[in-house]
């Protein structure tokens, strides 16, 4: 039997390693096949995201990048060839499972305690839209103890905006402020990829609320402010003796905006519901 992957080595030789030793055990060729090809599209998608050139696997894995990785697949962003549905058209439920197994199986191997669960038959992951209209009213007024007040609007209002345009949070990721017109008439509109995406009078409201809260984060910039309209809502840890930028002149990460929601929604109900769960049925 194979010897444990270390957490430490880098995550494209781990992928490797994890291929070597699933051909041992006797796996399927197409079963090894394709999880060396999901996996070397995780870690694509999130060096490619990151701008990072390596992880160790133990950084891979954690749950904020797996989050990343399955809303942009779900979104058929990491696909590499046509469907009959057209490039863009969503991950096939299928295909979703194969994910979720092969993280698992991957991160049983590296020893980590990370597994995740399958999604119920039928895209039972999925929230009526009624569901989604409870929870983002419940994620607006509710708080729980301890956590960041700034946190908890701007996780409000990134989830108003997976449920208003049907974008996966990687695609709203690259949003300024410049984007959201809440002026408009008749509406209020946010721009999404040179597309208008109508906002529901609550959904608006939740988008107020985060913008001014971002403003009174931003003052401190003192007219620097580049107009990202995702940022950090406290400064970061130092690193290597280096100061972090201070929140506003960088884009919150992705992995960052997925960790808060999770942390929030397991708060708020008792489920870690991904952003993936307020996406339109298509």
């Amino acid at each position: 039997m194979s010897e444990p992957i270390p957490r430490t080595a880098d995550a494209l030789t781990a992928i490797g390693a994890f291929i070597d030793a699933q051909q041992e055990a006797g796996y399927a060729d197409g079963t090894v096949r394709l999880r060396g090809t999901l996996l070397t599209e995780f870690l694509e998608h999130v060096l490619n995201e990151e701008k990072a050139t390596s992880l160790t696997a133990e950084q891979l894995v954690q749950p904020e990048r797996a989050d990343s990785w399955l809303d942009a697949a779900d979104a058929g962003e990491t696909r590499r060839r046509n469907t009959l549905t057209g490039p863009d058209a969503a991950a096939s439920y299928d295909s979703q499972r194969a994910r979720i197994q092969t993280y698992n199986t991957f991160v049983e191997h590296l020893g980590l305690n990370l597994r995740r669960d399958y999604p119920p038959t039928g895209h039972g992951d999925r929230l009526e839209p009624e569901q989604a209209y409870k929870l983002l009213r419940t994620l607006a007024v509710r708080r729980p103890t301890g956590a960041n007040a700034a946190t908890a609007i701007r996780t409000a209002a990134v989830a108003a905006l997976v449920a208003a345009t049907g974008r996966s949070v990687p695609q709203l990721h690259q949003l300024n402020v410049t984007d959201v017109d809440l002026e408009r008439r008749p509406v209020p509109v946010v721009t999404v990829a040179d597309f208008d995406h109508p906002l529901d009078a609550h959904s608006a409201e939740i988008l107020r609320r985060w913008l001014d809260v971002r403003a009174g984060i931003t003052k401190a910039l003192e007219g620097s402010d580049p107009g990202y309209l995702w940022i950090p809502t406290k400064p970061g840890r130092e690193r290597a003796g280096i100061q972090p930028p201070k929140p506003g002149l960088t884009r919150a990460a992705v992995r960052t905006l997925h960790a808060a929601h999770r942390n929030l929604v397991l708060q708020v109900i008792g489920v870690p519901l991904r952003p993936y769960a307020l996406l339109p049925r298509r």
